[in-house]
């Protein structure tokens, strides 16, 4: 049976009419008609019962208890970021005050070796058989690095009894950690919640796992290179040390102990990058952290390690988190890879995080499917009708965008670049195989996606075991799209519900799940990690894979179709304009446009 469907305006005026019946109710979408970037936003509770009230959610008793639970983590929240501004400031004091105490310590100890120094030299020579023959047994019964090693903990200890042992924060509320079904609004819910926490709380973030991923990965590579180019190590020396009126040996001595400081914080790397995932507190902003973790994931050994470090990091340090599942946590690792770690890892989520289950069993997408009256942007099958109407889109779509198609290439995380072929004033064209079919992964996708709010993709084929790669990369690619709210159009071979049910070569039970693709120089640093964590491969045959089960690949392609088919309704259409990256930052501009003219204003009639 062909199906061909269009759309009407998407840009015009930036809105498009609502035709979903009343008699029918919809829970797996965001409230997308809600400006969810206002300062002053609902609560959860509050915004799922409007939407509950205005017949565009059915009442589910799964969701209003998690909306609930959110609600009561929210009322916590403003006392909690005053609590954090007042412990940041005792912090940063105390911070200044040891780093005081610490360069007092080192100087101390640099005159002490400075004055050995100018003894030394005047009897040198009278001992100088006897220093040769000290040096050489000193240096056979001593390891080396440990001497420093003891010299850093004598200092470490005299700073606790001078300055006093780092400030204890103040207990943060209880997180949620949200599993459920695929469709069963789990994601809606935390945006939500999300929202409303403008305006309450300074340090918000919200990360997909792909994109979560990919910059635990880039920072890790930034520390390490900074590390091995000795950049901040050179601009702290250059800072203090080359203006004390000490000789060049007792410089070089002061040195060698800050780049050992330096070295003793970079042997582990996670909780560095963690001080840095949410927000940088060098900027002088202080209060409480929020981090929304969509689809938290345990895909394969570095994920496992390097969530382990990065969010147990956070939740010892304050951050509230709040993530969404599929599984329960203790039932996120089903290869028992890295046990140990991943326990340490759970226990760290079940003492943060209330653990919720959204219980429905529906999936809310595919009602929307059933239910309602909407607009399909998906074209299939592969003929001439079907791909004559997708023609006609883009030429529509690219008329209201107003502006000529050219070529183009956006920034991808590492340095990289992607070429864009067709590309018009945030629209953007691509074929299948081009944005699937070649070494591509979830960095490219994100920066496709945060560049374009509309996005045409051509000839998708039935997906199969002969094409297992770039099905893994098609499920990635959905998941930036909509992670993002673009608009999708699509001509495929076949409809959604049969998309990923090709048998050519065999059916995709047997696919490798998907994961973000790394880069060349990120395989490297999944390599590192475990080194410098001392972590081995134990339980990962054939290096860093993934080992998902059956199990997981059916959740992957079950999310996958859930989303195209909400992509395709008006509700989800209508919260392009405001929540896709690319408008918010038109708005953002506008509102510091704004601004400035009225300042302007205001100085010149003064």
């Amino acid at each position: 049976m062909r199906r061909i469907f269009s759309m009407s305006s998407l840009l015009n005026k930036g809105s498009i009419q609502r035709r979903v019946s009343k008699k029918y109710l919809i829970n797996a979408i965001r409230p997308y008609s809600e400006d969810l970037s206002s300062p002053k936003s609902p609560g959860p509770l509050l915004q799922y019962r409007k939407l509950v009230e205005q017949g565009r959610l059915q009442h589910d008793p799964y969701q209003e208890r998690v909306a609930l639970a959110l609600e009561n983590l929210l009322g916590r929240l403003e006392q909690y970021e005053k609590e954090m501004e007042d412990y940041h400031i005792k912090l940063a004091e105390w911070e200044k005050n040891r780093e005081t105490e610490r360069r007092k310590l080192l100087m101390e100890e640099a005159e002490l070796n400075h004055r050995g120094d100018l003894w030394t030299s005047v009897n040198k020579r009278k001992s100088e058989l006897l220093e040769r023959w000290s040096f050489r047994r000193k240096s056979e019964d001593i390891e080396p690095g440990v001497g420093k090693w003891v010299s850093y903990l004598n200092r470490e200890k005299k700073l606790d009894s001078l300055v006093g042992r780092r400030p204890t924060a103040p207990p943060a509320p209880k997180g949620l950690y949200i599993y459920g079904n695929v469709g069963s609004g789990k994601t809606m819910l935390m945006d939500m919640f999300y929202s409303a926490t403008e305006g309450i709380v300074k340090h918000r973030q919200r990360f997909h796992f792909h994109e979560a991923m990919l910059k635990i990965n880039e920072a890790m590579h930034k520390l390490w290179k900074n590390q091995v180019e000795e950049k901040s190590i050179q601009s702290s020396i250059s800072s203090w040390i080359m203006n004390l009126s000490f000789d060049m040996k007792a410089k070089e001595w002061l040195a060698a102990e800050e780049r050992y400081k330096q070295e003793v914080q970079m042997k582990n790397i996670l909780p560095a990058v963690a001080d840095k995932f949410l927000v940088d507190r060098q900027a002088g902003e202080r209060g409480a952290s929020i981090l929304c973790f969509d689809e938290i994931q345990a895909i394969d050994v570095f994920a496992i390690v390097a969530l382990s470090g990065i969010v147990s990091r956070l939740l010892s340090t304050g951050t509230v988190l709040v993530s969404t599942s599929n599984r329960a946590p203790k039932d996120l690792n089903q290869d028992g890879m890295q046990r140990e770690i991943f326990l340490k890892f759970v226990n760290k989520l079940e003492k943060h995080c209330e653990i919720i289950l959204v219980g429905s069993e529906i999936d809310y997408r595919r009602q929307i499917a059933q239910r309602s009256v909407y607009k399909v942007h998906y074209f299939w099958p592969l003929d001439g009708t079907a791909l004559k109407e997708f023609e006609k889109m883009w030429c529509q779509v690219i008329n209201q965008a107003e502006g000529e198609v050219t070529s183009n290439t956006v920034p991808v995380m590492f340095g990289r670049t992607l070429e864009v072929p067709q590309s018009c004033n945030g629209v953007a064209r691509f074929t299948f195989d081009y944005l699937c079919g070649r070494p591509v992964g979830a960095a490219d996708y994100i920066a496709v996606a945060k560049s374009h709010h509309t996005v045409f993709i051509s000839d998708i084929p039935v997906m199969s075991m002969r094409i297992r790669d770039k099905a893994r990369r098609f499920i990635t690619l959905i998941d930036e799209l909509y992670n993002h709210h673009c608009c999708l159009f699509c001509s495929a071979a076949t409809s959604i519900d049969d998309l990923f049910q090709g048998t050519e070569e065999g059916t995709l039970f047997d696919l490798e799940s998907f994961q973000f693709e790394t880069e060349t120089e990120g395989a490297k640093l999944r390599r590192d990690v475990l080194a410098e964590g001392s972590v081995s491969l134990g339980g990962a045959p054939a290096g860093i894979t993934s080992m998902l089960s059956g199990q997981e690949e059916m959740f992957a392609f079950r999310r996958a179709v859930s989303r195209l088919i909400e992509m395709q309704t008006p509700l989800y259409l209508e919260g392009v304009r405001s929540l896709h990256p690319y408008f918010q930052r038109k708005h953002q501009s506008f509102k510091n446009c704004s601004y400035s003219a009225s300042t302007v204003h205001h100085q010149v009639s003064h």
